[in-house]
């Protein structure tokens, strides 16, 4: 029996006790690296709650109008047929708040003034509207229900503080008595404000709508889309499939990933001088924001394209080829087929990207007050983004509301992109 040497034992325990200490810290960096972990997605969670409990805080008001339904009588001495679309509107509408209200002098110009300022400044068209699309209604009396004007709205949603001295309020103790009295006889209700996305912009809050931005929006991401989507892709394909492998090859990755870094000020600045000023594109138009959004989406869908592509085992290749097909047909017929999901997806975020892009679109003018929604690419138009950005620069009240509200709408356009891109990666998407 071979005997073991006095000192093994000890320098034994000595190493099983480094052995203990080292996984003992180990263990601690770990756990601390867990709680590091957990921290930072909490903190970024936190931040994601608070932005979003702070825009629908803001933002749901501005999804209710409140309005004022009126007994209104068509008074031929104020509106013929003779001379329609003319008329005096506002003075019959004036007279129908006027008759909810017992104490109004309808003699009194500028007691009517005052409660003509009751009613929005669209009330009058819309009504001017129903009467030349029937001109029969003159000489009757009609139930039309038009919004109030934005100081009213703003009291009915109570972000009109009553307890404000008078002179620092937009409406004094008479304007809300009027208020009052018209609530009491059931003439003011609030309802789901449909013209949001509906009306085009305007310079009265009560009647602003994004229909101008989102057909700019869709207009602009079309041209986006069919330049940047068959471009990126073959660009993509070529430099993954059929360049050679040389120094040219490899300025240009370079490049394309220095281009997908670019801020986007930039493609904006480049879209002044080169579409606008040098090719004389008309300003303002979605086709020219698309060809700039373009240019900044294309790299990322020739990088995202180019990864799912080297995504695809060679075994695929290898096999296409070695039953006879040609490079052409190994590409096209079975490595871009496969590599499709992870295109589409790259695609989808691209787009996505450039949806709420808004410096380069605000450097080519579509910031500009436009009261219609654009029926071409070419009409002057604004987007979601630069809506956002006229609204809260707005001086009215009632234009922070809408403000939020507009950032909700482009929040859920961008949900609705990246969960179709998530679908068609979980749905295409094959394990090798």
């Amino acid at each position: 029996m071979t005997d073991i040497p006095s000192g093994s034992g000890a320098v034994a325990r000595t190493t099983m006790d480094k052995v203990h200490g080292s996984l003992a810290r180990r263990h601690r960096k770990q756990l601390i690296l867990q709680i590091f972990g957990i921290t930072a997605i909490s903190l970024a969670f936190l931040m994601l709650f608070i932005l979003l409990a702070s825009l629908i805080t803001t933002g749901h008001k501005a999804f209710t109008q409140t309005e004022i339904t009126l007994e209104v009588f068509i008074d031929p001495e104020e509106i013929s047929v003779e001379r329609l679309p003319r008329g005096n509107f506002t003075n019959v509408l004036a007279a129908a708040v006027a008759a909810d209200l017992p104490s109004v002098d309808q003699q009194d110009r500028a007691e009517m003034r005052v409660v003509g300022g009751i009613l929005s400044n669209g009330a009058q068209f819309q009504l001017r509207d129903r009467v030349v699309e029937e001109p029969e209604l003159i000489g009757q009396t009609i139930t039309i229900s038009v919004p109030v004007s934005d100081p009213y709205d703003q009291l009915h949603k109570d972000l009109l503080d009553r307890e404000t001295p008078e002179n620092l309020r937009r409406l004094d103790d008479t304007q809300i008595a009027y208020y009052d009295r018209l609530v009491e006889n059931g003439a003011i209700a609030a309802s789901l404000n449909t013209g949001l996305l509906t009306n085009a912009d305007s310079r009265f809050p009560e009647l602003a709508g994004l229909k101008g931005a989102i057909m700019g929006s869709f207009w602009a991401l079309l041209t986006c889309f069919l330049i940047s989507f068959p471009l990126g892709i073959g660009a993509a394909i070529y430099l993954e499939e059929f360049a050679p492998k040389n120094k040219l090859s490899d300025f240009i990755e370079v490049n394309i990933n220095n281009l997908a870094a670019v801020p986007s000020v930039v493609f904006g600045l480049l879209a002044l001088s080169v579409f606008i000023g040098l090719f004389g594109l008309p300003r303002s138009a979605p086709f020219v924001g698309g060809l700039t959004l373009a240019l900044m989406t294309m790299p990322t869908i020739i990088i995202a394209t180019r990864a799912a592509l080297k995504a695809v085992p060679p075994s695929i290749r290898e096999a296409a080829l070695g039953l006879g097909a040609s490079k052409q047909q190994v590409v096209f017929g079975h490595v871009v087929p496969l590599a499709m999901p992870g295109i589409l997806t790259g695609t989808i975020i691209g787009l996505a990207q450039a949806l709420g892009e808004t410096a380069p679109l605000l450097l080519i003018g579509m910031n500009a007050f436009i009261t219609s929604a654009p029926a071409t690419p070419f009409d002057s138009a604004t987007a979601l983004p630069t809506q956002i950005f006229i609204w809260a620069d707005s001086p009215e009240r009632g234009f922070v509301s809408r403000t939020s509200a507009a950032i909700l709408v482009l929040l859920t356009f961008l949900i609705m992109m990246n969960a179709i891109a998530i679908y068609l990666r979980s749905k295409f998407e094959r394990k090798w």
